[in-house]
């Protein structure tokens, strides 16, 4: 009855003394007490938010926990603050339009809908709170996250819609559900991919397949970097040329693709490459060569002792050394497979406890493949490459020592140089 009242105050007044029509009192009245009620709503909204972001955000820089700080950096009471102005105007539109029944159910339902709305977005903004606040964590920092909120909020809006039909139409909830039964075939097909993503999400989590911040390497997508985002529908790898790939996530599970953590948390990364060296430039080592290879500090040691045993050996079985190859020799090419042992085994930046070998692979067209094969400790690209750089210069360089040659197509500047040598000896 108070309510009434006080809904045809102004009513009252402008009929007062009959100087205005019925019908005019009723739209005055009911204008005035829209205007009142939209300064109280944009008061209440000032409060509010002052409240929200002063007040409730200096308590929250106050305490230990670092949860309400992300509520407030996810504006979470921000919206709660909308949420309890929208409630007051809905409980005040009966008294203001007290005289127009028919229209306060419309504005009634045009509250509602918006207060769903607000309520989804809370929600959101809560989901990501916890997101945030997970992330802190050392065990969560690498789990999609982002795909489980979507998969929530995928369900969250199907459901707000279906309230905001059955609010519009005004026909009972459970008969949007049921139909929404009926249509869940139709629904399966139009979100299969969100249905695959969700899927192929729960299982890269589970079998610890991708992390966030891991190297992947997928060639049928040209994806060659770090894993940024992963999220219901899609992994983003950041290329090393900044450029970005997206994979939806199902592949992940379907395809194959590579994952460079297991040598990111390894003891190393791999160094594996071959010289190429000219198969006519491998010779038996003579004297000479001997007391020449024995000025080498790294095989001074091994050249002695080889000897030592190659020569036992052939004057206990009466080998005739008037030619070379009776017996046993040392070669240049073994000589030098033994260096680079012994260079990788003293080289500050190899990793020790890892494997580490020289060896010889099949004969091609080009030569001979020596392939070295090791560990780099650092496993920083860049500084990978310059430790990979620094051995195969020293290696490069070491070469001659041994009168060996690596193999190379000729340029240019050699068929010339080979041309004229022809010449010569042609017209000599």
């Amino acid at each position: 009855m108070e309510e009434t009242s006080l809904a045809r105050y102004f009513y009252r007044i402008l009929r007062s003394n009959d100087t205005v029509g019925e019908t005019a009192a009723i739209y005055i009245n009911a204008f005035i007490n829209t205007v009142i009620l939209l300064i109280l709503g944009f008061l209440a909204f000032k409060i509010m938010r002052y409240i929200a972001e002063s007040i409730i955000h200096g308590l929250a820089s106050k305490t230990k926990t670092s949860f309400d700080d992300y509520l407030v950096e996810n504006k979470v009471f921000v919206y709660l603050s909308n949420l309890a102005v929208l409630f007051v105007l809905y409980e005040f539109i009966p008294i203001v339009l007290i005289d127009f029944p028919s229209s306060e159910i419309y504005f009634e339902k045009f509250f509602e809908v918006i207060i769903i709305f607000v309520v989804i977005w809370i929600l959101k903004s809560i989901l990501m709170t916890f997101r945030d606040y997970l992330r802190t964590f050392e065990s969560f920092k690498d789990k999609p996250l982002e795909s489980y909120i979507q998969v929530f909020m995928i369900v969250v809006w199907i459901v707000g819609i279906i309230i905001v039909f059955s609010i519009l139409t005004g026909k009972p909830l459970i008969k949007f559900l049921t139909a929404l039964g009926a249509f869940s075939a139709v629904l399966l097909l139009i979100f299969k991919d969100t249905i695959l993503g969700f899927v192929a999400s729960i299982q890269v989590t589970v079998n610890d397949t991708v992390r966030l911040g891991d190297w992947i390497t997928m060639e049928k997508y040209g994806a060659d970097g770090d894993v940024y985002e992963i999220n219901l529908a899609s992994v983003k790898v950041r290329n090393f040329d900044n450029t970005i790939t997206t994979i939806p996530t199902y592949y992940l599970i379907s395809d194959s693709f590579k994952n460079w953590r297991g040598m990111s948390i390894s003891g190393g990364r791999r160094i594996k490459r071959s010289i190429l060296i000219k198969a006519n430039s491998i010779k038996f080592l003579s004297e000479s060569d001997i007391e020449e290879l024995k000025k080498i500090e790294l095989i001074s040691n091994y050249i002695s002792n080889k000897q030592q045993e190659v020569n036992a050996y052939n004057l206990k079985h009466e080998v005739d050394k008037s030619v070379q190859i009776n017996g046993r020799n040392q070669t240049n090419f073994g000589a030098f497979r033994i260096y680079i042992d012994h260079y990788l085994e003293q080289h500050p930046d190899i990793n020790k406890d890892m494997m580490m070998m020289t060896r010889q692979l099949a004969l091609t067209a080009e030569g001979i493949p020596l392939e070295l094969y090791a560990f780099s400790k650092d496993k920083v690209w860049a500084n990978y490459e310059r430790v990979m750089a620094g051995i195969f210069d020293h290696l490069l360089a070491a070469i001659p020592y041994f009168e060996l040659e690596c193999f190379e197509y000729p340029s240019g500047k050699d068929l010339k140089s080979l041309s004229s040598t022809f010449e010569s000896s042609k017209n000599t």
